[in-house]
């Protein structure tokens, strides 16, 4: 799909982010952060750039230090949506809409 070190973290701030891992200079690059919004049918996990709403792209770097946990897997899906949003080119080959209007997010259903 993409050559991006793409991975899930907690940071020490409690957020969720999914971003590009740089190994070299220790940083996550052009970082999103998952929120779930409440929908009539249950949960939707939104991505937003991390400096939404005053960016509505994604951009900027977050150290590692910045992080209490890194997750041992990114879901694919996620991963999907996050290139997506990053380049706004859909990779998906589904009838899996998750647009929804906002600027650089869209959401994963999970109800």
């Amino acid at each position: 799909m993409s050559n991006y070190d793409i991975r899930l973290a907690k940071l020490v701030s409690g957020e969720m982010i999914v971003a590009k891992y740089d190994g070299i200079a220790r940083k996550y690059e052009d970082p999103a952060t998952i929120q779930a919004m409440p929908t009539q049918n249950g949960n939707q996990m939104v991505l937003l750039p991390y400096g939404y709403p005053f960016d509505q792209e994604m951009h900027g770097e977050i150290s590692f230090d910045h992080v209490l946990f890194e997750y041992k897997n990114c879901p694919e899906e996620l991963k999907t949506k996050y290139i997506e949003a990053l380049t706004n080119i859909s990779l998906s080959s589904g009838g899996l809409d998750l647009g929804g209007g906002t600027p650089g997010g869209g959401g994963l259903d999970l109800g």
